[in-house]
This record gives C-alpha cells, structure tokens and sequence, in this order.
C-alpha cells in the first residue's frame, strides 16, 4: 500500500507553492510552484499539481487553513495562510 503524507500549500515570494512534507528521510520534498501569483490555487489546480508529483488526496480528506504570521508573536506582522491535506503516494513515490 502507498503510504500516507501531508501536503501543504503556502505563498512565497509572492507565489502559491504546494510540497508534500516526507518525514524521516533524506530526500528532497517534491515541491510545485504555480505559474501565478495572483489568488489561492483553486481544488482543482492543486489536486493537478499533486498529481504531478506522483500524490493524491486520500479519500475524505478536505485542506484545512492555518493562520500563521511572517514574524512570529509580533501582532502587527503580516499573516501568512498554510493549507494542509492528507495525500497518499502512487506507485510507491516517498516511500
């Protein structure tokens, strides 16, 4: 069976970028940018940059939005969204 991973999205450099987090283990995460930089990524362009990377959402899993900040415990710092989802490898990709 493939194993299960956590993807996450989040803007940087002013553009959308998704990986999916591989822990305990060496390997570069696979990462994808999106071309644009304008407004979140929609369900479907991120479940085709996930596909891209060889991940697809488990079954039922839904993004779950985190509010976190450029600068941490600074009030005033401009808030940074980080979008998570339950994926699962094809063909043994991250295993």
């Amino acid at each position: 069976m493939a194993g299960e991973f956590t993807a996450q999205m989040s803007r940087r450099r002013g553009r959308w970028r998704l990986y999916v987090a591989l822990m305990n283990n060496a390997a570069r995460w696979p990462e994808y940018s999106f071309e644009h930089g304008g407004p979140v990524p929609t369900l479907t362009d991120r479940v085709n940059a996930l596909s891209v990377l060889g991940f697809e959402p488990v079954p039922g899993a839904q993004w779950q939005w985190t509010e976190d900040s450029e600068t941490p415990f600074d009030p005033c710092s401009p808030v940074l969204l980080i979008a998570a989802i339950r994926v699962r490898s094809w063909a043994g990709v991250g295993a």
